[in-house]
Order: structure tokens, then C-alpha cells, then sequence
């Protein structure tokens, strides 16, 4: 028997298990009183309705993880990976031309299969819980744009990583690594001005108390803000939220409409300072060196094992290729990509309390962002007993209680 194939297959069955008993751990984890700290936001219908919108959640992603777990298996197990390679290479095209084409079959044919699961999701559990803005025509329109972008943006960049293992020997790996490094930073840059508008409208905060605040906050901590956008979330979600992305004079701060619909002046600059807190603390360049280092690894790796027959073989595939010997070390890289992304959500949720603790030393009402977490909770659904494991694996920021005591334990 392939030692490939029985390590992959076990990998893949011990996380699908694994994912499944933390999901029931995180449902026997729901409680049926309020936390005392959240009496008084959190009202005893909305709370039920939280907890319901979690369990209601949690059930379709079991359904939605085993439905993919299956599909993948019977393409895997049934030959669907040979099949398709040998269809490909009929076409008698270059190899990176016929990698691009395999790769885009398999995730073009994955994306309709799986399209039912997104539709019921937006507008049947979104729908049900009072979420749900997206129209029928948002939802076919922003598919059609995300498949635009991935044409535009992720065939060229698919292109160049196939040419470059196919045709530039033992150092392919590095050259990989500068393209894709390359590739991130420019991302960085046009992400905030180009991309995200296509999906969003982007408008600058109008002059006011609101913009105000934010501009005298900004100024007291010396972080230089020329402008704060209202982003339309209200088009697809009632839920509210606000980011921070890019860097250098493309850096940019969203609030979503419904976010300040919601939240008082103060609870706003809170949250704002949180992501200021975040570009402060140099949160985002240490997030892009961990991971530039990190995908070095993954393709130093990947450079040894496109070499190894057995890998091919795992998958029954007659002849081996660049672009089936990329897929296939994916699957098999998923142990350590798990361990890593344990590694990465624990350095986030330290990030986020480093965050909070910069928010309330430098704002004017401290306890603001406790309302303003709390609120968000509240507007969000938020799960505010989640399992202990389930945050060790999955958590990038810490649960809700965790954040309020930390906040309340420094300012108190």
C-alpha cells in the first residue's frame, strides 16, 4: 500500500473527526443564562435567538464539511484526478497553459457543486435571523466578479509559479517565493483602492462631530489619517463591523454604515483606536513577515516532494506533472498548515488584547470599548460561550468575556 496514500487519507479523516467533535463540543457548551457582564445588552430573547443562530450554524457546517469530505473522496477514490489530467494533456498544450486549466476545471466544477450550500447559507439561515440584505442580483453579480478577479488577478500569478518549477530547476522554489512575496506586497497596495470598490462603496466620512472625534483622536496619537470611509455593508448584511487594510499612504479605515448606525461617537473612536492599536503595536508588517517566512517554507517543501513518485502514485496518476504534484501536496501538507494556524491564532489573540489595551490608555471614555464590544455582540449574534478547544484552534480573536475582563481589569 502507498505510505502516501494512507498518510493523506488519515490526515484528512482525523481532521474531518476532529473538527466534528469540536463542534460538538462547542454546542454542549451554550448556556442558558446571560453572562452577568452582558445583562442589560443582551436581553433574554436575543440572547436565546444568539445561541440558536450558533447551533443552527454549527449543524450546517457538519452537513456542508462531510458533504465535501465525501466529494473529494469519491473524485480521489473513483480515479477523477487521472482522468482529468489525461483529458487535459489530449489538448497537447505547454504544460503551465494545461496546469492553469486542470487547476481552474477542478475549482470552477467545486465552486458550482458546492453553490447550493452558499445560496441556502445567504438567503435561507442569513434570511431567517434577519441578516440577509443580499438580492438575488448582488449575490449573481458578486460571483461574476469574484470569478473576473480570479481570472485577472490568479491565472497570471498561477502561470508565472507553474513556468517557473517547470523550467528553472532546483532554485524554482526561491524564485517562487520572491514572485509570490512580490505578489502579496502589490496586493497591499491595490487591494484597498482597486479591488475592494468593485464590491463596495467606499465614501468619505462627511464633515461633522463624527469625523471630528476621529480626526482629534488620530491627531493625539500622531497617526496620520487623511480620511475614514463609510462602506454600504448594508447592501448584503444587517451585521456590523470595521477594518483596517493596506499600508503607507494607500492604508485605509472602513466603517460599515450599519456599524455607525448602531454605536455613539465614543464606542466608534474606540474601535477605531483598537485599529490604530493594531498599526501601532506593528501588528501588520509582523503579519507580512510570518507570512513571507512562512510560505518560503511551504515551497521549500513543496520543492521536494513534486519529486517523489509516490506522491503521484497516492493519487492515482499515471504521469507526473507540476500542477497535480501542487494539489495533491496540499492535502498533504494539512497537518502542518493545522499546527501552524494554531500557532497563528494564538499570536492573533495576543495581538488583540495588545490592541484593546492600546485603545482604552489612549481614548477618552475607556469603558467605550467594552459598550462598543458588547453592542457588536449583541447586533452580530456572537457566540459568547464558545468551547475553550474550539477557540485554541479556530479563534483569531478572543472570546468576547475574555476581552471585556481584560479591558475592565485594566482600567478598574
Amino acid at each position: 500500500m502507498n505510505v502516501f496514500f494512507i498518510v493523506i487519507l488519515a490526515v484528512i479523516i482525523f481532521e474531518f473527526i476532529l473538527d466534528r467533535i469540536v463542534d460538538w463540543l462547542n454546542i454542549r457548551a451554550l448556556k442558558l443564562n446571560i453572562p452577568s457582564e452582558l445583562e442589560g445588552i443582551y436581553d433574554p430573547e436575543s440572547y436565546r435567538k444568539s445561541q440558536e443562530y450558533t447551533l443552527v450554524n454549527t449543524r450546517f457546517s457538519m452537513i456542508t464539511h462531510t458533504f465535501g469530505l465525501l466529494l473529494l473522496l469519491a473524485f480521489w477514490l473513483s480515479g477523477g484526478f487521472n482522468y482529468l489530467d489525461l483529458l487535459v494533456r489530449s489538448w497537447n498544450l505547454i504544460p503551465p497553459i494545461a496546469g492553469v486549466l486542470y487547476t481552474g476545471i477542478i475549482f470552477l466544477a467545486y465552486s458550482i457543486i458546492t453553490l447550493p450550500f452558499s445560496i441556502y447559507d445567504t438567503f435561507v439561515i442569513e434570511e431567517r435571523f434577519g441578516f440577509n440584505r443580499t438580492t438575488a442580483r448582488t449575490f449573481i453579480i458578486d460571483r461574476i466578479k469574484g470569478l473576473a478577479l480570479s481570472i485577472v488577478l490568479g491565472v497570471p500569478l498561477l502561470l508565472g509559479f507553474l513556468s517557473l518549477f517547470e523550467y528553472t530547476g532546483i532554485y524554482a522554489w526561491i524564485y517562487c517565493w520572491i514572485l509570490v512575496t512580490l505578489y502579496s506586497l502589490v496586493m497591499q497596495f491595490i487591494l484597498p483602492t482597486w479591488i475592494m470598490p468593485l464590491f463596495n462603496k467606499f465614501t468619505p466620512i462627511e464633515e461633522g462631530e463624527l469625523k471630528t472625534a476621529i480626526m482629534d483622536y488620530a491627531q493625539t496619537v500622531h497617526f496620520p489619517l487623511k480620511n475614514v470611509f463609510t462602506m454600504d455593508g448594508s447592501k448584503r448584511s444587517s451585521k456590523s463591523n470595521a477594518f483596517f487594510t493596506g499600508f503607507g499612504k494607500n492604508k485605509r479605515v472602513a466603517l460599515f454604515d450599519t456599524f455607525i448606525e448602531k454605536h455613539t461617537i465614543p464606542e466608534i473612536v474606540a474601535v477605531l483606536a483598537h485599529e490604530i492599536g493594531h498599526f501601532k503595536k506593528k501588528h501588520i508588517p509582523q503579519g507580512m513577515v510570518i507570512g513571507i517566512v512562512h510560505s518560503g517554507i511551504v515551497l521549500f517543501l513543496l520543492s521536494i516532494f513534486l519529486r517523489m513518485p509516490g506522491l503521484y502514485e497516492a493519487f492515482f496518476v499515471e504521469q507526473q506533472s507540476i500542477y497535480t504534484g501542487l494539489l495533491f501536496f496540499g492535502l498533504l501538507y494539512t497537518p502542518i498548515e493545522m499546527v501552524l494556524s494554531i500557532g497563528m491564532n494564538i499570536l492573533s489573540r495576543s495581538n488583540e488584547y495588545q490592541a484593546d489595551s492600546y485603545a482604552t490608555s489612549t481614548i477618552k471614555e475607556p469603558l467605550a470599548m467594552v459598550d462598543a464590544l458588547k453592542k457588536l455582540s449583541s447586533h452580530n449574534l456572537s457566540n459568547l460561550t464558545p468551547h475553550p478547544f474550539h477557540v485554541f484552534l479556530n479563534y483569531s480573536h478572543p472570546p468576547l468575556l475574555q476581552r471585556i475582563r481584560a479591558i475592565q481589569s485594566k482600567v478598574t
